[in-house]
Order: structure tokens, then sequence, then C-alpha cells
């Protein structure tokens, strides 16, 4: 028997939901090792059937159940991947039917919308988000600040482009970054663009140590890699947001929705769009 378990997230669309909220409840079970497969779009009897048939097969084949998180809205659909070998975990038919019978009211049992476009303005705001943080990625551009609703600034590679580009697209934040160099550190002072929106300054700080090893992979044996660079930037960075009283957050041990939860929640940003 292998002590490896297969997972299948699968969903009437793009298993976006699935995913998330499976990885989540997998995440509290360090010594399993799990093999994801998604399947979306199992939206018909026929196509269920494939995926049941698949399910099964891999169960056979590994001597174990596999996990299987699903997000199906259709009854029938969702019978007949039930009827496959595993553990079936539906998202929607734990919650569903209690949902109903507090708010006395039937689902509309309708396809596609978590994730779809259903909310036009919802769409919107995220696509101008996003537009406007690669617009104002790394310090390229400074003069559409006026905008924004949280400037990140730290060192390079310290998790600030993932960070805004995630706020954007979750939740329609506008979010800007910009990279604080050896001569703002050496001088110990912001730039004037940031001095004049310090109230939107956010700082994201990480241990040297992964500095290093993640600087080492883009530039392996480089001064911008190497330990006494990475240690200097990171104390003078912390330094700068002590001194000026930015708040700051150390990203070491963080994901990134994590890091973009904690931006909003000190910085009191509202959530334009909700995931």
């Amino acid at each position: 028997m292998s002590n490896r378990r297969t997972v299948f997230f699968v969903s009437d669309q793009t298993g976006v939901t699935a995913e998330t909220m499976g990885h989540s409840l997998l995440t509290q079970f360090d010594g399993g090792e799990f093999k994801p497969v998604t399947l979306p779009f199992i939206s018909t009897v026929d196509k269920a059937a494939d995926a049941a048939q698949r399910i099964s097969a891999t169960a056979a084949e590994e001597g174990v159940r596999p996990v299987v998180f699903a997000t199906l809205v259709n009854d029938a659909v969702r019978e007949v991947i039930r009827g496959a070998d595993c553990l079936y975990l539906d998202f929607f038919d734990a919650f569903l039917g209690p949902l109903e019978q507090e708010l006395g009211q039937t689902s509309s049992h309708a396809l596609g919308r978590a994730h779809g476009m259903t909310d036009l303005a919802a769409y919107t705001a995220r696509i101008n988000a996003t537009n406007y943080a690669l617009a104002n990625d790394d310090g390229g551009s400074t003069h559409d600040y006026d905008r924004a609703d949280v400037l990140l600034v730290g060192v390079s590679r310290s998790g600030k482009t993932p960070t805004c580009v995630y706020l954007a697209l979750q939740y329609g934040v506008f979010a800007a970054n910009f990279p604080l160099t050896d001569e703002n550190l050496e001088s110990r002072r912001l730039p004037p663009i940031l001095s004049f929106h310090r109230r939107k300054l956010f700082g994201l700080t990480i241990r040297p140590e992964r500095l290093q090893q993640i600087r080492q992979e883009r530039r392996p044996d480089s001064r911008y890699a190497s330990m006494p660079q990475c240690t200097f930037e990171v104390r003078a960075a912390e330094q700068l947001f002590e001194r000026f009283g930015i708040p700051c957050l150390d990203t070491t041990g963080c994901s990134i929705e994590e890091i973009s939860s904690r931006v909003l929640d000190r910085m009191g940003i509202p959530r334009r769009v909700r995931p």
C-alpha cells in the first residue's frame, strides 16, 4: 500500500474554490504526502462518469482511497462522483442544505456563480487594479501614487511584487511597490516621493538567511546574493521603517495570502471586491 494519497479537486467550473479550501484543510496534516489532481468543468453526468472511473482506477492502482474535494451544484453530477471509490467531501453539499433551511429559500443551483462574471463591476475593479500594479511595479513609475491604496517598500526579493498583484486580483486594491536601494539604505533617508506619501507606506522585511537563498537562485555567487549584503540591506531597511514609523511585516514564513490580509488589516484598507 502506498503512503502517498492522491487528492482530486473536482468542480463544475474552474476548480479554484475546491483547490483553495481543500489545500487549506490538508495543511493541517503535516505528515501527509499528497498528490493533487484537478478535474475542472465536470458539468454533465457523462463527464462525471469519466471522472468517477478515473478516481476509482486510482484507488485500485494505489491500494488506498483517494480524497475528493468537490464543488458541484448539480445533484445528478454529485451523485455520480460520490459513487466512486473515494472519500467524498463536497463543500456545496455540506453547506447549501443548512443554508437553505436557515434562510427558508432554495438555492439556485446555478453554475459559475463563484468565479464567473456575474458581477461586472467587481471584475472591472480587479482588472483596473491589476493594470495599476503592473504599471507601478518596482518603482518604475511614481507619478501615479495618488491613486494608490498602499505602497509596499522593502529590499529586492522581499515579496513586494507578488503581494501587489495578489491584492489587485483578489480584492481590487490599488497597490504599488518601491525597492529600497543601497543609496536609500546608506543615507537612511526616504526618497522624496515616498516621504510625500508616507501614510500609504507599508514595509516588507525578511530574514537575511532566506533572502540570501532566494537571491542565490536568481544570481548565484554574486554580491547581490552574498550574506553580508543581504544582512546589511535587511537591517538597514528595518531601521528605516522604525525611524519613520512605517508599519512592517516579516514575510519569511508567510504566504502571499497571509501577507496581503495582514497589510489590509493593519492599514485599514477596505476590500473593494471579495474573492
